[in-house]
């Protein structure tokens, strides 16, 4: 009988150090491909500071050294000596900063009337919402930088705040059609019990709880307008955006002063996601219904 016990107890025991080693491995793993997935997303980032900031005698080298050898400022100085960066670094932040407002002013109440919509129908208006998206954007530029030049809309920021917006509002609405079904009708309906009109309820309930989802769709289109290349291409004549005009320096050969255009181009991105960040939380309604 003892035996027995003993066996068992040698048995749980095992199960018990089998399973602490599979938890370990587990967590070990998982460890490991979070700081993979770190290190590629950031080693393109600290490879172009690198470049901008060392000396040319350390990159054009058959074995460039891992660390900054010969710290330089001098590509830098170049870049902002010659003066070309400013109106495109300005322009692309007006352009991307007015597509990310006008879109969330156009796609809000679009996505809220289609979250509202029965299943079959709201699905149906989504894809037709989407497949606007099919088309190539060259094929979509070229007839528009035609329209915009006889509208008189070429070289100017509310024609490329157009053209970006046909880009970025189906992702909006289709980010946003998430955020409204997220949100329980109870709570308009409560709020409407309480006294509050329809308006009221949008404004005071269904707006503060889905902040979540119009920062995340901010960013994303921020973003979007931010890199975007083709219509700038077409549009932007005499005054240029800075990823055109990053694209003309890497044209021209220069690796550093390329790579400082591009610490540039990433610099106001991390500003804007660092600041929205704080708006990116997942317990907006937690709390919100008790059943």
């Amino acid at each position: 009988m003892k035996t027995v016990k003993r066996m068992d107890l040698a048995l749980v025991e095992r199960t018990r150090n089998r399973k602490k080693f599979y938890r370990a491995f587990s967590r070990s793993m998982r460890v490991l491909f979070i700081a993979l997935t770190i290190f590629f997303i950031l080693a393109p980032i600290l490879l172009l500071i690198k470049i901008s900031v060392s000396a040319p005698q350390d990159i054009l080298t058959q074995h460039p050294p891992f660390l900054i050898k010969n710290f330089t400022w001098s590509h830098w100085r170049k870049v902002l000596a010659a003066g070309h960066i400013w109106v495109p670094l300005w322009k692309s932040i007006v352009v991307a900063t007015f597509v990310a407002l006008s879109g969330i002013i156009i796609a809000a109440p679009g996505a809220y009337v289609i979250s509202r919509l029965p299943r079959k129908i709201k699905y149906g208006v989504l894809l037709a919402i989407f497949s606007t998206r099919m088309f190539p954007e060259v094929g979509i530029a070229l007839p528009i930088s035609v329209t915009f030049v006889r509208w008189g809309l070429v070289d100017t920021n509310l024609g490329l705040i157009l053209a970006h917006l046909i880009k970025v509002l189906p992702l909006m609405a289709w980010i946003l059609t998430g955020t409204f079904d997220s949100i329980p009708k109870d709570l308009e309906q409560s709020a409407m019990v309480d006294g509050c009109d329809k308006v009221q309820a949008l404004a005071k309930v269904v707006l503060p709880l889905s902040l979540t989802g119009i920062a995340a769709a901010s960013i994303l289109c921020w973003l979007e307008s931010w890199n975007e290349f083709t219509y700038a291409v077409y549009l932007c004549l005499a005054e240029s955006t800075l990823p055109i005009k990053t694209y003309y320096y890497v044209r021209r050969g220069n690796w550093f002063e390329s790579a400082a255009y591009a610490v540039f181009l990433t610099i106001p991105v991390m500003v804007v996601t660092f600041v929205l960040q704080n708006f990116l939380r997942n317990d907006y309604l937690s709390g919100a219904i008790k059943y």
